[in-house]
């Protein structure tokens, strides 16, 4: 889906620079003023070749149970509020989830259980997340993933993790001064965490804090210290195990909602 189509809360436009290749990415990313500019330069970034292949021939096959729904077949940018307490980054985008709904974390089974939680927390207005023009949204709440084109297997390389963290750096640098709170969706979304906090300004004990469901770890950064906070990803594995169950998450929420405040 080209930007300037009308899909709903699309943040670019055909105007939108796009990003090529590593250094633009770089560039523009250092250059936004504004959330909405990161987001803009986000969702129409072509500067990973696997990827951008990947989500493309995902929107274009479909699954067969969304055959008959358009595809955004984008990079997902941020979501929520503009000044956060609490920020989740999580891993990629799904093929069918994000990469095709346009909005992170919207339409797949990982979508409808973090939102339920959230919304169970007073941290959003409505259990359900349907598409980018649903009406969610979310309070004292970001969510972003790390890597944010929709990966094959949902395994990004290391030279694409390298690739995209400018952006994550970016939505940091422009929504995170007030946020207390980090939690990781799993084990590299806590190390995409550190990596943020450590590319900033911020400091990272020796040895790095290792990741856990529950574990929290304080992060010294130029505006504050930072709470990082565990979370297991809510992966269908991780749920239809019962190693991630609605209780747990509930109480990452509730902890996250503890120390924000």
């Amino acid at each position: 889906m080209r930007p300037g189509r009308g899909w709903p809360g699309d943040p670019a436009t055909a105007r939108t620079a796009v990003a090529a290749t590593p250094a633009d990415v770089v560039a523009l990313a250092e250059a936004a003023k504004t959330p909405k500019q990161v987001d803009a330069g986000v969702s129409v970034c072509r500067a990973c070749p696997r990827l951008v292949e990947w989500r493309e021939e995902a929107a274009k096959v479909k699954r067969k149970s969304y055959a008959d729904q358009p595809y955004w077949g984008r990079p997902a940018p941020g979501f929520g509020a503009a000044r956060p307490r609490i920020m989740i980054v999580g891993l990629a985008p799904a093929a069918h989830g994000a990469n095709r709904t346009g909005r992170v974390f919207t339409g797949d089974r990982s979508g409808d259980f973090l939102f339920a939680s959230l919304h169970r927390s007073g941290l959003a207005n409505q259990a359900t997340c349907t598409d980018s023009a649903d009406g969610l949204q979310l309070n004292d709440v970001r969510v972003a993933a790390a890597v944010r084109c929709a990966p094959p297997d949902n395994a990004p390389l290391p030279v694409e993790r390298t690739t995209c963290a400018p952006w994550l750096d970016a939505e940091w640098r422009l929504t995170g001064a007030e946020v207390r709170v980090i939690i990781a969706l799993g084990g590299f979304a806590w190390q995409s965490a550190l990596a943020l906090i450590r590319r900033t300004g911020g400091t990272v004990s020796k040895p790095a804090p290792k990741f856990g469901h529950g574990v929290t770890a304080q992060l010294a950064t130029p505006t504050g210290t930072v709470h990082l906070l565990g979370c297991f990803h809510p992966s269908q594995q991780n749920t239809f195990t019962g190693r991630l169950t609605p209780a747990m998450m509930d109480d990452i929420f509730a902890t996250a909602r503890a120390i924000s405040a």
